[in-house]
């Protein structure tokens, strides 16, 4: 194999997340491949080759999988990256996910331990509470489009006219969007040139609640009247409600969802979303499990795994808007959460006392600094960190509480599989696990695990 070269080949195996495994047609050997299905036959170019180690690049789809046994649900696939697994049965999905998780564990875990499977998600379509989407063009100069990055393309953005992941609230929302900058033929920011006006179209939407919250993204360099675009999205007709119309004012050169100023257009800055009985206020750059009947499936996990709490403190390390933390607070002596993002931080503090928890408390802060100024000792810890899972420096400070049980939520199963070979050496054996899937349709999963210590302080 050399690099530039096209093959064909069969996929064997998907490892988590993405990464086909192919069997090469006439030749020694196998190639990964991103964005495959077990199954499929298909046509790839040799992009990497290295020490005998070969990655390819999909080129067609020759023959389906025997598993792709459904017709896609959306016009814009394969071409969006999105929904990689749409034409499986959610079954085969969830089949592949428990054993792509389970793989990566029993590598990682010493001794016996309970795995529990994979749970799935009530809502198998239309499940997600937000969605970034991008303005920019299908093609090199062609018309203004709306919705999400094609699949390997930082530039080519292709409109989501009918995304099965949202609510059909929110594609009416981005449809009447773009048709109104479509109109008044509107510039979208380029970001090579660093020219342009409109970025992107942030949409959150309570599952539980109806309430929505539109957030228009743009840089400075243009001045467009809003006005009649907020009289047309208040006159759509949707199952939900707008509660508010926000433009955010984002000039960075970086191709993020940021904001340098907020302005209310119409309505409030935030909406609320229910779990499990209680209410959470939601700001646009706040973060929020994007899946809310999958977070209350997961938070039921979390909440039987850590058991009887009562009269225990309990430290939520990486606690984002504290939700964690207040789904545990009223079985629990104390719950002090820490993270680093100051508005989630606040935005944890008011929804606790909305929610009339008086046993929580919530420190802005990075978790390997904030452990040294906190008074008291948590009898047990919860861990919720990013994807790239908890800094080397920070685990060991964790670790050296010698809390009986430590619950580890994870959206990245082999950052935690690297987590967990240190919390292993420092006395801890995994009790059980499980996947629990949020992300349908996607590579993503989740993981919920269960660590006790060996040898519990007296």
């Amino acid at each position: 194999m050399k690099k530039g070269q096209v093959l064909e080949g069969i996929v064997e195996k998907v490892e988590f997340p993405n990464k086909g495994i192919v069997r090469v047609l006439d030749e020694d050997g196998t190639v990964t491949v991103k964005n495959a299905i077990p199954g499929q036959r298909i046509k790839f170019c040799i992009n990497k080759f290295k020490r005998g180690n070969a990655q390819g690049r999909l080129l067609e789809v020759l023959e389906q999988s025997p598993l792709e046994t459904r017709d896609p649900v959306c016009s814009i696939f394969p071409s969006c990256g999105g929904c990689m697994y749409q034409t499986m049965s959610y079954e085969d999905q969830m089949s592949m996910k428990q054993q792509q998780v389970k793989e990566i564990l029993d590598a990682a875990i010493q001794g016996d331990y309970v795995f529990e499977g994979v749970k799935a998600s009530p809502q198998e379509f239309r499940y997600r509470n937000k969605m970034e989407f991008s303005f920019g063009d299908e093609f090199k100069d062609g018309p203004l489009s709306l919705g999400l990055h094609k699949k390997g393309s930082t530039y080519d953005v292709l409109t989501a006219s009918d995304c099965m992941l949202v609510h059909e609230d929110m594609t009416k929302i981005l449809m009447c969007v773009l048709q109104y900058f479509q109109e008044r033929n509107v510039s979208y920011y380029k970001k090579m040139q660093h020219v342009g006006y409109l970025r992107h179209l942030l949409l959150r939407r309570g599952v539980k609640t109806g309430e929505i919250l539109v957030n228009l993204v743009t840089t400075t360099q243009e001045e467009h009247d809003l006005e009649p675009l907020k009289e047309q999205l208040l006159g759509l007709q949707l199952e939900g409600k707008i509660v508010g119309f926000l433009h955010i004012l984002n000039d960075s050169l970086s191709d993020v969802v940021q904001s340098d100023e907020i302005r209310i257009l119409y309505g409030q800055d935030y909406f609320y979303e229910k779990l499990l009985d209680l209410e959470f206020k939601i700001t646009p750059f706040s973060f929020f499990q994007p899946n809310s009947k999958g977070a209350e499936v997961l938070y039921k996990v979390v909440r039987e795994y850590i058991g009887d709490i009562d009269n225990r403190i309990v430290f939520d390390l990486f606690s984002g808007t504290g939700t964690i933390a207040q789904i545990l607070a009223p079985v629990a002596k104390k719950v002090i959460g820490v993270e680093i993002i100051g508005e989630a931080v606040e935005a944890a503090k008011e929804n606790a006392a909305h929610n009339g928890l008086s046993n929580c408390e919530f420190i802005a802060g990075d978790v390997f600094q904030v452990l040294d100024e906190i008074e008291e000792k948590p009898d047990v810890i919860v861990l919720d960190p990013p994807r790239d899972g908890i800094h080397p420096k920070a685990l060991p400070k964790i670790l050296d509480y010698g809390v009986e049980k430590i619950v580890y939520v994870s959206c990245k199963v082999t950052s935690l599989a690297r987590d967990l070979a240190m919390m292993q050496a420092r006395g801890y054996e995994v009790v059980k696990c499980v996947a629990v899937d949020q992300f349908c349709q996607t590579v993503h999963v989740e993981t919920v695990v269960l660590m006790s210590r060996v040898n519990p302080k007296k």
